[in-house]
């Protein structure tokens, strides 16, 4: 159903048709499946849809998950089997994450095999491949314009190229996770290809307008994405005679999701990248899908109905596929991505910790954790069946979203807050030693975001003294425990777990001038990686201090997505106390976000039932003073259990 039109659907075999098709087993198979799954197709189709034909509607979406089961490998289903059967496999603690661009890393998808044992030797059990999907010449946003959802990048294979990996990393036990931009397609996609040559089924797969009179009046409430190079949210075309939606960039069109016959086009997408053994799909730029007149339109219901409609035809045809929401919203937006109210365990199992990460940043450069502890502990628990993606630094920008009732609630102002985040990451605040970069800075709003490494930000790059240098790994270290110990899915971004600084050549490149987030999209330096064993060497001390936190992670079932998460409230204000409570014992983990020696009570190890505690991270036990107090170093992480389980 690759048109998406009625007719194309009327030409494709039915659910019937292809019941027929298949073996007594796999009918009975499919048969459960779409019994378990479907209402809840159903009634996201409802929320969506209410006009509409729903029977007729699921019809069509059934059809396509039953076409994309019969068609799945036999390895895949396989996959699927050992998915249902697990279904807490995103959660385990031996889940640790790597992303990276394919040619930045390795060169072409047939290049990777050869890499992989570096990933291993890093503790690799989750790869993110970013854009590997066709997209328009020229400019293209980082490979987010997509031209063809269907083909893998010709400068990096084909298909067949990427099935083929696909098996190797499954052997190794090693889950791909692959881009799926939801909100926007390039203007050279075939659907806006053939909307601007007049074909009215597919101009309603965009939002076209004859005048200014609507966009003007969703404008009032629009924030800009990109200010300073593609300002404002639509774009006059000649071609299609009106003005097109386009919230990120003139040649990136925003589809039409009150269209079904939209959804019913990313559910062919969706089966058709699981056939070809991705594991994870990351729905870009999902907070931005449902358009309302008077809002932001972001973080509408209707996004995680969409969801859930897209999610319920994944589980039918291919449940050994997860959903990873990538919203950088605040972060009283963020649990709804993991499935809240009648959404729950229906929509992402994955969703990005943004909170988390600005909260990281935030405690290095105040050395404080009065907000971070406000803030975090703020957020719903996250439903059982999900878990979050945690990191230090993503490919893109840093905005700072700080709440502004957070910072009230301590004694901050918000806005202010914000911008001395800003100026500290970009170096322009006294005292910093960080090596960031501003990006798309917005005088209106006074929206500053930064650009930056780890290591960058950490001052890694910038130590004019080995006791600098020293503190900056120190800094490395800590934020990388903190995401680790979080109990989500840690993410490693290519280049920090060897240091990397920002690259000082990211203008160099055709399309790159404007933009400096490809500072921190820095070719990854193999002739660095040589050093990775010598722990003498920056190289050395980062590579190995991170995939020991892998290795300890692996280890320690406290680390389950679905333990408890609990905030101390009342710890030193330099030091973050987390409390992950499992039936196989706690964990309490020790964070000193400052360049002193701050206390903790030994009682916090006391009250969550650790009669000797022990550092796992270090495998020495926590001796207390005549004082009551332990005293943790600088910058150190402290993962605390019970020195009997750590030897059980």
């Amino acid at each position: 159903m690759s048109s998406g039109t009625a007719a194309s659907a009327e030409a494709e075999p039915t659910t019937e048709q292809v019941l027929d098709e298949l073996s007594r087993p796999e009918r009975t198979s499919l048969r459960l499946r779409m019994e378990r799954w479907a209402p809840d197709l159903d009634a996201a189709l409802r929320q969506l849809y209410p006009t509409a034909d729903i029977a007729q509607l699921s019809a069509r979406l059934l059809a396509v998950a039953a076409r994309g089961y019969r068609d799945r490998d036999e390895d895949l289903r396989i996959l699927d089997e050992r998915r249902l059967l697990r279904p807490d496999w995103l959660q385990q603690p031996g889940m640790f994450g790597y992303a990276c661009y394919t040619d930045r890393f390795a060169g072409r998808l047939l290049d990777l095999p050869a890499k992989l044992d570096y990933l291993s030797e890093l503790g690799v059990t989750y790869l993110h491949l970013m854009p590997l999907l066709q997209p328009r010449a020229g400019d293209n946003d980082g490979g987010y314009a997509v031209a063809d959802y269907r083909s893998v990048r010709p400068d990096l294979g084909s298909n067949d190229d990427l099935q083929a990996l696909t098996r190797t990393l499954r052997a190794r036990g090693i889950s791909l996770v692959c881009d799926l931009v939801l909100n926007h397609v390039a203007r050279e996609h075939d659907w806006a290809e053939r909307a601007r040559a007049g074909d009215d089924h597919y101009r309603a797969y965009f939002h076209v307008f004859p005048d200014r009179e609507e966009p003007d009046a969703y404008e009032r409430s629009l924030p800009e994405v990109f200010p300073d190079f593609a300002p404002g949210n639509f774009t006059w075309d000649p071609d299609l005679s009106g003005w097109v939606w386009t919230t990120f960039n003139e040649w990136q069109w925003d589809v039409n999701w009150s269209n079904p016959d939209v959804l019913c086009e990313y559910a062919e997408i969706v089966v058709h990248l699981a056939n070809l053994g991705v594991e994870v799909l990351r729905l870009d730029a999902i907070a931005f899908t449902w358009k309302r007149l008077g809002t932001s339109c972001q973080n509408q219901p209707e996004v995680h109905a969409l969801t859930q409609a897209l999610r319920a035809v994944a589980r039918i045809a291919c449940p050994g596929v997860a959903f990873k929401a990538e919203a950088i919203v605040g972060p009283r937006d963020l649990v709804q991505y993991l499935g809240t109210g009648s959404h729950a365990g229906r929509v992402s199992e994955l969703a990005y910790h943004n909170s988390l990460m600005v909260q990281v940043w935030s405690m290095l450069a105040t050395g404080n954790v009065v907000l971070a502890r406000r803030a975090l502990a703020a957020l719903p628990e996250t439903p059982p069946t999900s878990t979050w993606i945690c990191y230090v630094r993503c490919h893109d920008d840093i905005g700072w979203a700080i709440d502004d009732g957070d910072a009230h609630a301590v004694g901050l102002d918000g806005p202010s807050h914000r911008r001395f985040l800003s100026e500290w990451y970009s170096g322009d605040h006294p005292g910093s030693w960080a090596d960031g970069l501003v990006f798309q800075e917005n005088p209106a709003t006074g929206d500053k975001r930064i650009s930056g490494t780890a290591a960058a930000l950490a001052g890694l790059s910038t130590g004019p003294t080995a006791d600098a240098v020293n503190r900056s790994l120190a800094r490395v270290f800590l934020a990388h425990a903190i995401i680790a110990g979080w109990g989500g899915i840690p993410v490693v971004w290519s280049g920090d777990e060897l240091g990397q600084p920002n690259d000082p050549r990211w203008r160099a490149e055709a399309g790159h001038e404007d933009d400096n987030r490809w500072a921190h999209r820095p070719r990854l330096d193999w002739r660095l990686a040589e050093h990775r064993d010598h722990l003498s060497s920056t190289v050395g001390k980062v590579f190995q201090g991170i995939a020991h936190l892998a290795r300890t992670r692996r280890s320690l079932p406290q680390l389950h997505a679905a333990a408890l998460t609990r905030v101390d409230p009342d710890s030193d204000e330099g030091v973050l106390v987390i409390e992950r409570r499992h039936p196989s014992g706690t964990m309490v983990c020790v964070y000193n976000v400052t360049d002193t020696w701050r206390p903790v009570a030994m009682d916090i190890f006391a009250r969550a039932g650790i009669s000797e505690p022990l550092n796992a991270l270090s495998g020495h036990a926590v001796v207390g003073g005549a004082d009551g107090n332990a005293m943790v170093s600088p910058y150190a992480a402290w993962w605390v259990i019970d020195t009997a389980s750590f030897y059980a």
